[in-house]
């Protein structure tokens, strides 16, 4: 009878985190298709993937922090790219995303020069004031303001021979004070609900870059928002002693402006959480995960070290220090104990147009929900 019992809660176990790991296929599969356009700033791409989010909270039944909206509306400045993408080199067409990207803060333009050889990598048209530089990858980016020139950064496969002519049909738009929002709900906890244990992750992307191309952001960072949407389910259905607080934080790719927003207007008290954990990149696992701010917080980060080890959860805890490369860092600055968790090994996509779902893994999300699950759990003792 024991034996059968003991089956049992294991299947159940199983069957319980093999249905998360759909569902968190399924929000990664949302949030990288076409619809979203790289959760970024044209085609309401942004717009469309805080109110999916917003609806995933109510659905679980979590509350707005406030009482009233999930969201935390703010602005700031972008230049967008919403048209013409069109560059040929040496008369051949070549395709965006894949063959070249826009430095992001480019211009737009519309113009035909003969190039000028810099260097090896860097050619320029100073008639027009284009740059053309020849790269082994293409990593895009977000940039605030427009600059009075256009980077063309080319894939090397994409050409023969060095760049010799250049045509561009570019467009492009400063958006001033672009209309964004965090998205904040709450599971309040059962013996000290002002005490909170939070998690967040960045849910914008990149964008589209022109008519025809956006960014899908599968491990940056549908991945992480796909494990807060799981927690937060999780924790809806299971309250806990402190109360649990989720954040998706708009901006992150223009420059941890959404966190940089909440630490300056908190919906809640800072001084309240106990502890932060930000996931941003977590798609993958087979080589474990590094946990910023491991230094800074040698406690927690022993906690959290000593829980993967019993559980075997992943090959490894890589401790990294005080980094201001993602949500957690303005937190940090305000005193909040935080850490930045990401995943390593699996794909190299990057910022650019292959970080898709179909490729991504998800290899070791049931393993790093136990232990986010675990860890959170013993902060509360």
């Amino acid at each position: 009878m024991k034996l059968k019992l003991t089956l049992l809660l294991l299947f159940s176990a199983n069957a319980l985190f093999a249905q998360d790991s759909l569902f968190a296929r399924g929000i990664v599969d949302t949030l990288t298709s076409r619809y979203f356009w790289g959760r970024g700033y044209t085609n309401d791409g942004m717009g469309k993937a805080a109110r999916f989010i917003g609806a995933q909270f109510l659905a679980f039944g979590l509350k707005p922090v406030n009482g009233k909206s999930y969201l935390q509306e703010f602005g700031y400045d972008v230049n967008t790219f919403p048209g013409r993408m069109e560059v040929t080199v040496n008369g051949a067409v070549l395709e965006p995303g894949r063959d070249f990207i826009v430095s992001p803060e480019s211009r737009g333009i519309k113009a035909t020069g003969t190039l000028v050889r810099k260097d090896s990598l860097n050619f320029s048209d100073p008639a027009n004031r284009i740059l053309v530089t020849l790269e082994d990858k293409l990593t895009w980016s977000v940039a605030q303001e427009a600059a009075d020139y256009t980077v063309i950064k080319i894939d090397k496969k994409s050409i023969q021979g060095p760049p010799v002519t250049v045509s561009v049909n570019i467009g492009n738009e400063v958006v001033r004070n672009f209309r964004a929002a965090n998205i904040a709900a709450v599971v309040r906890g059962t013996a000290v609900p002002d005490s909170f244990i939070v998690f967040t992750g960045h849910y914008d992307h990149l964008g589209g870059m022109g008519a025809k191309t956006w960014f899908p952001g599968a491990n940056d960072n549908a991945s992480g928002i796909s494990m807060l949407l799981s927690l937060a389910k999780f924790y809806a259905a299971h309250p806990q002693r402190y109360s649990v607080l989720f954040i998706c934080f708009a901006g992150e790719e223009a420059g941890i402006l959404g966190s940089k927003h909440f630490t300056e207007k908190p919906l809640v008290p800072l001084n309240n959480i106990r502890f932060l954990v930000n996931m941003d990149i977590t798609g993958t696992g087979e080589e474990g995960i590094t946990v910023v701010n491991a230094t800074v917080y040698p406690e927690e980060f022993n906690l959290i070290r000593q829980l993967n080890g019993q559980g075997r959860y992943l090959p490894k805890v890589v401790s990294r220090g005080k980094a201001a490369n993602s949500d957690h860092y303005f937190f940090t600055e305000k005193g909040v104990p935080a850490f930045f968790i990401y995943t390593m090994g699996g794909i190299k996509a990057y910022h650019d147009v292959f970080d898709i779902s179909k490729t991504l893994p998800l290899n070791k999300y049931n393993d790093l929900f136990r232990l986010l699950t675990q860890f959170a759990s013993l902060l509360q003792k």
